[in-house]
């Protein structure tokens, strides 16, 4: 057994995102969606404790960064995520999880989720593995939504449902990317209740037969569609709208909403043409964050 471990949580890319149904009667909805892993993370160390759980969050290095703020320690989904395996494993013994935000709050990249997976797997570690990936993995479903796909381990992943039921994908090539954050922030229930305004009596949705040759490229993953929530979100927030088309006008592979905004991201055929397209925008309106796509697994817990 170790005592102390080191795991990233990596930010999420929607690649495309159709809301099918809302159920009734109770109001949630049934999307697919379609993930990807970018290189920019968030980094904890989780520590055995003799008991209880706590929560210390820093911005990234160096100080000038303010931890951002996650609400409640009760509420915080890392701490029900730390707790869940705790109970899980049987274990008498808590933890103590230091946590260097880099991922932007609410702005649709799954910081708080891939927050949550990471923990789920840095426990169990802690536990010596005493809970079987099948019931990790249920516990991610149980934490939220976009937890599962994290919790999976894989790079790219098909969603479906209200994004807990995975297929595994070969994930596109790793390519540059430019994520673009406004000064702005929105929460996932906001979104849909916007989606839900133009919608008040949404026909079922099939879901689309892919296969996998749709996410062999860049090109290709293009064509896949949209993101269904980039019409009520960019109509209640103009400015929003415009970042996206002066995204859109940098000429990348590939360029979207995250998820349920607010984050803007584009993917580029290489960091020369990324980078040009950072100084283009520029970061007077909007804070930019140079990365990459992942097209391999994310790294489990280490010793730290």
């Amino acid at each position: 057994m170790v005592d102390r471990v080191r795991i990233a949580a990596h930010a999420k890319l929607n690649l495309f995102l159709r809301i099918l149904s809302r159920e009734a009667p109770s109001g949630y909805h049934q999307i697919e969606t379609a993930f990807a892993l970018l290189e920019l993370a968030d980094d904890l160390v989780v520590t055995r404790t003799p008991a209880e759980v706590t929560l210390s969050v820093e911005g990234p290095a160096p100080a000038p960064a303010p931890a951002p703020d996650l609400g409640p320690p009760d509420q915080n989904l890392v701490v029900r995520a730390a707790r869940a395996m705790l109970d899980a494993t049987g274990r008498k013994f808590g933890v103590a999880i230091e946590l260097t935000k880099r991922i932007p709050v609410r702005a649709g990249l799954g910081g708080g989720s891939s927050d949550a997976a990471a923990v789920l797997h840095a426990v169990n570690a802690l536990a010596n593995n005493a809970v079987p990936r099948p019931e990790l993995l249920r516990l991610g479903v149980q934490l939220g939504a976009d937890v599962a796909f994290f919790a999976s381990g894989a790079a790219a992943a098909l969603a479906w449902g209200r994004g807990e039921r995975l297929f595994r994908v070969e994930p596109p090539p790793a390519g540059p990317a430019l994520v673009a954050v406004p000064p702005l922030t929105i929460a996932t229930p906001e979104a849909y209740r916007w989606w839900d305004e133009l919608h008040p009596s949404p026909p079922a949705r099939g879901p689309v037969l892919l296969d996998a040759p749709a996410f062999t490229t860049w090109g290709s993953v293009g064509r896949l569609g949209g993101n269904d929530f980039e019409i009520p979100v960019f109509g209640k927030h103009p400015p929003l709208r415009e970042l996206f088309e002066r995204l859109a006008q940098t000429h990348p592979y590939w360029v979207r909403l995250c998820g349920s905004g607010s984050a803007v991201a584009a993917v580029y055929a290489s960091e020369v043409l990324r980078d040009d397209a950072g100084m283009l925008l520029g970061e007077k309106r909007q804070r930019l964050i140079k990365t990459a796509t992942r097209a391999l697994p994310a790294p489990g817990p280490a010793p730290a």
